[in-house]
């Protein structure tokens, strides 16, 4: 039986996502093929082996179970190939096959935790250090799309420091360029945490300051009008496409209410779609994750322009949401790929990667 490691929770805005998704998970893993290891971070960076009831993993619930907690951390060293457990009657090492990192955002989905967990020599699920990096990098992933030749909204990326030196500047330069509506999106959150919908200068300089609070790069895109459409997306050298997914907001668009909170967003799977345009999507899909380096998984999202049907990339998600209501998951049942299977296959994926 393999040794999984479940990391949860994190620094980061989608903390609280990131819990939830890493419950779907565990209680979605073979127990039959899997020992599962869960290792939490808590909100102010500490590290805890957690022994306790996985339905404690919302709300942080299981940071209150000190009975079931431990102090532990990745060992970087390789011979160790695992995490050290600091326990009452010294240390202990628990050696880990593969591990898979439910951790969204900053400090878990940016290359970080990925650089880690290679320098310790764990196979892990999901892109590698470079790829999570440039995905969760929104500039970067638009300027690659661009040399790429993928379509996309066009877009200005912007740094506080050059924008504090003349915001007007570079409001007027945004509203001539792109006009409005535009969208305004920290250069690194997920969960469109921090994104605004701007339509007019003196809500792009709200929207700029909101995003400046998450960030200190951002992007502002001109808005398109079309359906939203996502696909899930996973393999090595030779990545599947799932089903297409179809998201209708809410609010004026997907943030991070309409994602988590407010129920009344509808979620169509298959998207409604004729399937020309839905195996287009796919083939989409497909060339933007190896065009970005993406291996293991990643949900990317599309526009359909309204008025001419071009397939526009949105954005790649390295570790999209695995909570119950979750696309990525959705979309692969929908495909044929039940949860636990998916799961399955992931991890088998990251190990047949790093070895």
């Amino acid at each position: 039986m393999m040794n999984a490691l479940i990391i949860f929770g994190g620094v980061s805005s989608e903390h609280d996502v990131s819990v939830v998704s890493a419950k779907s998970v565990i209680e979605n893993t073979s127990k039959e093929k899997y020992n599962v290891v869960m290792l939490g971070i808590s909100k102010d960076g500490k590290w805890y082996k957690y022994d306790g009831d996985v339905n404690n993993l919302p709300e942080d619930k299981w940071l209150s179970d000190t009975e079931n907690l431990t102090k532990a951390i990745i060992s970087p060293d390789r011979n160790d190939h695992g995490i050290i457990v600091f326990g009452e009657d010294g240390t202990e090492v628990i050696r880990i096959d593969v591990a898979f990192p439910v951790l969204h955002g900053k400090n878990g989905e940016d290359g970080t935790m990925q650089g880690f967990l290679q320098l310790a020599g764990i196979p892990f699920v999901g892109c590698d250090m470079l790829a999570s990096a440039c995905c969760m990098d929104k500039v970067m992933t638009n300027t690659l799309a661009d040399a790429s030749g993928i379509p996309q909204a066009k877009w200005i990326g912007l740094s506080k420091y050059e924008y504090d030196k003349d915001p007007q500047k570079y409001i007027e330069k945004s509203a001539e360029y792109l006009g409005f509506p535009a969208f305004v999106k920290p250069a690194n959150a997920g969960s469109s945490v921090g994104v605004s919908k701007a339509t007019d200068k003196e809500d792009l300089a709200k929207a700029i300051d909101k995003a400046f609070k998450e960030d200190t790069k951002l992007v502002i895109e001109e808005g398109v009008v079309g359906m939203e459409i996502e696909c899930a997306v996973m393999g090595n050298e030779e990545p599947i496409a799932s089903i297409c997914g179809e998201v209708v907001p809410c609010n004026d668009f997907y943030d991070y209410e309409a994602k988590y909170i407010n129920p009344s967003s509808e979620l169509h799977i298959p998207a409604r779609i004729t399937d020309e345009k839905m195996n287009e999507v796919r083939a989409a899909a497909c060339n933007a994750y190896k065009a970005l380096g993406c291996s293991g998984l990643t949900r990317v999202d599309f526009f359909i322009r309204e008025s001419d049907g071009l397939v526009m990339l949105n954005e790649p998600n390295t570790i999209p949401g695995f909570t119950s209501i979750s696309m990525y998951p959705k979309m692969f049942a929908a495909s044929g790929i039940p949860y636990e299977e998916l799961i399955d296959r992931l991890l088998g994926l990251a190990v047949e990667k790093w070895q």
